[in-house]
Parts: C-alpha cells; sequence; structure tokens
C-alpha cells in the first residue's frame, strides 16, 4: 500500500513539474510563428559605455577589447571602461594599452561582480563621465563580440527597451560534453527563451554577460546595488517587480568561454544555484504576489524560472529514495515506485533532447564544430542538465561563495568562426 502511495506521489509530482513548465514548450515555436517588429526609424546612435568586470584576465582580456575596437559603430561612441577587480596580473595594463579606461579595484571583503559594476558607476560620477553616455552594455572579459554587435543593440536601444540581453554563443563550443551543454542552453535560452518572451511582449531576463542597462535606468535604481551571487537574476527580477520589461537583441551576437571540466562546472553552478535560493529568498513573496496583483504572465514565468523546479525535483527523487530504502529492510516491493520514477526520466530526457534538437537544427550553421560532435553531443545535453539536480541538493546546505572561473582560451573572433576539422 505505502508503495503505491509513494507512486502516486512521484506520479503527482511529475504532473505538477510538466504543468508548471509545459509552457516553455510553445516558446519553441514563437520564433517561427511571430514576425518581429521592425526597429523605430531613425536610428539614433547612442554613446554606449562597456564596463568589463575582469580578475586576473591577462589571457583573455586582450581579444574582447581588440573585438570592441573592430565593430561597425562608430568609434567616437563607444567608451570601454574595465574594472580591474583584485587583478595580481597584467590585466590592469593590457586593458590600458588596448585603449580602455581602467578602474583598480582592491576590496578582500566585498567580492563579486555586482560590487565591481558598483565600484565603476561611481567612478564615473566622480569623473564626471556618468553624464555622457546614454548606458552601458556589460561583458565579461572571456567574451567575444561579432563585429556588428554594438549596431544590433542600438537598434534595440532604439525600440524603447532600458534593459535587454543579446544572443550568447560559446567560443569553445565543441570541446566536450560540458562545454557543448553549457553552450546548447545558452543558444537555447537567447533564441527560444529570452527572445520569445519578448515577440510575446512578455519580459526577458539579463543572462550573466552581453546585456545592456540605460543610465536613465540606473539612476532610478541609485546604481547597481545587487550583490547576490547571481546578480543577473537579482537585476532581473528586481527590473519586473517594478514594471521594466526586458528584452532580448537576437541579432547581436556574443561568444563566451565555457567550462570544460566538472570540477569548473561544478563550482560555477553551486553559485548559480545558491544564488537563485538567494533571489527567490529576497523576491519570491513579490514575484508571486505579482501574478495575482498585476496579472502580468512574466511574474509567473520568472517564479517558474527561480524556484519551483527545484523543489518538485527534490520531492520526487525523496519519495524515490525512500521506496528504495524501504525495500531494504524488506518492508515491501519497491517496483511500482522506480517504475514511475523510470518513466519520468525518460519523459523529460525526451523532452529535454526535443527542445535540444528544435535549437541545433534552428542555429546549426552559429554552432563552430564538427557535425559529429554537434549531433553526438545533442544526446548528452539531458544528462548535463540533470547533473543541476544533486548540484541544487549541494547548494541548499552548503555555504557558498563567489570563486573565480579562470579563463585561458586567447581566440580571435576568426578563430572562434572557423569550424573545427578535426
Amino acid at each position: 500500500m505505502l508503495y503505491e502511495f509513494l507512486a502516486d506521489m512521484n506520479f503527482l509530482v511529475g504532473f505538477i513539474l510538466f504543468l508548471c513548465y509545459s509552457y516553455q514548450i510553445f516558446y519553441t515555436i514563437v520564433p517561427f510563428s511571430i514576425k518581429p517588429r521592425r526597429h523605430r526609424e531613425p536610428i539614433k546612435k547612442h554613446k554606449i559605455g562597456i564596463l568589463i568586470a575582469a580578475r586576473n584576465e591577462e589571457a583573455v582580456i586582450g581579444n574582447l577589447l581588440d573585438s570592441i575596437a573592430a565593430q561597425d559603430y562608430p568609434r567616437e561612441l563607444i567608451r570601454p571602461f574595465v574594472i580591474a577587480d583584485n587583478c595580481t596580473d597584467k590585466t590592469a595594463k593590457i586593458a590600458g594599452e588596448r585603449g580602455a579606461t581602467v578602474f583598480e579595484r582592491f576590496n578582500k571583503e566585498k567580492i563579486g561582480k555586482g560590487y565591481a559594476l558598483d565600484y565603476a558607476i561611481d567612478k564615473l560620477h566622480e569623473n564626471g563621465e556618468w553624464s555622457e553616455i546614454d548606458g552601458f552594455i556589460v561583458l565579461d572579459a572571456d567574451n567575444l563580440l561579432t563585429n556588428n554587435y554594438i549596431t544590433e543593440m542600438n537598434k534595440t536601444i532604439n525600440d524603447g527597451f532600458e534593459a535587454f540581453t543579446s544572443y550568447r554563443n560559446s567560443k569553445n563550443y565543441g570541446d566536450n560534453w560540458i562545454s557543448a551543454g553549457y553552450g546548447l542552453w545558452y543558444i537555447r535560452e537567447s533564441k527560444f527563451l529570452h527572445y520569445a518572451r519578448m515577440l510575446l511582449r512578455s519580459s526577458a531576463a539579463i543572462s550573466g554577460t552581453g546585456f545592456f542597462v540605460s543610465r536613465s535606468l540606473l539612476d532610478r535604481f541609485n546604481g547597481w546595488k545587487f550583490y547576490l551571487l547571481t546578480e543577473d537574476i537579482e537585476f532581473s527580477m528586481f527590473a519586473i517587480i517594478n514594471g521594466v520589461r526586458i528584452g532580448c537583441s537576437v541579432n547581436a551576437e556574443l561568444y563566451d568561454e565555457q567550462p570544460v571540466t566538472f570540477k569548473q562546472s561544478y563550482k560555477q553552478r553551486l553559485r548559480w544555484s545558491k544564488g537563485f535560493f538567494q533571489v527567490w529568498k529576497k523576491h519570491g513573496k513579490e514575484l508571486i504576489k505579482g501574478i495575482f496583483k498585476h496579472r502580468k504572465f512574466a511574474f509567473f514565468d520568472m517564479t517558474m524560472n527561480v524556484m519551483p523546479a527545484f523543489l518538485l525535483t527534490v520531492a520526487l527523487l525523496s519519495t524515490s529514495v525512500a521506496s528504495i530504502l524501504f525495500s531494504i529492510f524488506g518492508w515491501g516491493d519497491p517496483s511500482p515506485v522506480v517504475e514511475s520514477l523510470l518513466g519520468y526520466v525518460g519523459f523529460t530526457y525526451s523532452i529535454m533532447l526535443l527542445m535540444g534538437l528544435v535549437t541545433l537544427i534552428s542555429e546549426w550553421k552559429k554552432i563552430h564544430t564538427t557535425a559529429t560532435r554537434k549531433i553526438g553531443f545533442l544526446f548528452l545535453f539531458p544528462i548535463f542538465m540533470y547533473t543541476y539536480i544533486p548540484i541544487s541538493v549541494i547548494a541548499l546546505f552548503k555555504p557558498v561563495k563567489w570563486e573565480q572561473i579562470h579563463h585561458t582560451r586567447a581566440k580571435s573572433l576568426d578563430d572562434v568562426v572557423k569550424r573545427d576539422k578535426r
């Protein structure tokens, strides 16, 4: 009787998970079925600052600044600022030699990207440059920009968005299943989540790097006061709660470097998972309240993105583990629960594989590796996503601090877009 109850609970939790996230399947068809609105004319060219928080990034910072210098946007309207944050290498020197304004910051207590960005904003106020700049693109030091990146971002500024993200591709998609897992997720997120949300006139979210925030919005928010482990999600939730609709400049494409070892990936995703808990603790109540008070789908969407998947998945696993433990002590047959769990795993694997397949086919030419690797890594994509589950469980109980992910891929844009012939 107990096992039948646990099996029913597994089915119920799995069904609730499907109900919570099935709408994202609909997102997959949106970019194919809704035509984007034409950009507003005439196109005003804005003066754009570029904020790059960098900690010991001497291997890659030069390539990023070179890709900024190669933009087809008027050079006099671009101002790169590098925050050399607790650097002990040549990051500041290289950035200065490439024409960036460098702010060196040394603070061993307030550690993280959020503090670095706020420090740069304070410096720009101090030196009088703040009022001269219309808005800021935030990048990571390992990024590379396509030559029309800022031109495309400027079009989205003209469309009236005060905050928006861009299309995030990978410098090293084809290295292994881990880098490919990241790469496919970011591409899918850009095209079939953020862009789809914008087409539906809902709100996207900013995601780590490659996003724009207007000066006027930062003035209203009193600078960048977002210091949690996932400052990007914290900003997104705060913006949406305060009535800001975040957009997506899908034709503005950047590349960044993905982890290639599970140790690196574990550290990074542990921080992300802990950061999601922090954001939920800080803004969860307001998000849920907004679903009913403002009746905007963005509140439901962001609520689903921040928390329920983890809680429901843990509930699902808990009933399964309980069943197996009971069977070890000879208290019954766990087969109904095991069958239910295997059915859930098979179903979710198929859904994630299908979403990955649609992304791969749609964005095939933008993924720079061999066809064999593209197809082979597709089947490992759901496995990559499943590894979030134990990482999230650990993050629930373990204290987590910001740790640097080291970047070593000193590639130019030409190096990246050449298909790997190995």
